[in-house]
């Protein structure tokens, strides 16, 4: 079994919960729900492996909070 870090994002245009991978290109998808972005975005990944184990172009590191007076 492979893990991945998504990055999730709520859409406030539309409404949609939108995922990405970093680092994995086309690793991307969106949802209603996060219980509906998480399963379009298993359904992605799963076939991106379908042409063997992708090569990662980056690696999430995390996030920072920046203030700015």
């Amino acid at each position: 079994m492979m893990n991945f870090t998504a990055v999730v994002e709520h859409c406030a245009d539309t409404g949609l919960y939108v995922g990405y991978v970093p680092g994995l290109p086309g690793a991307h998808s969106q949802g209603e729900t996060l219980d509906e972005l998480n399963s379009n975005l298993r359904e992605v990944i799963k076939m991106l492996l379908e042409d063997g184990e992708p090569r990662l172009e980056s690696e999430f590191v995390g996030t920072q909070q920046i203030a700015v007076a």
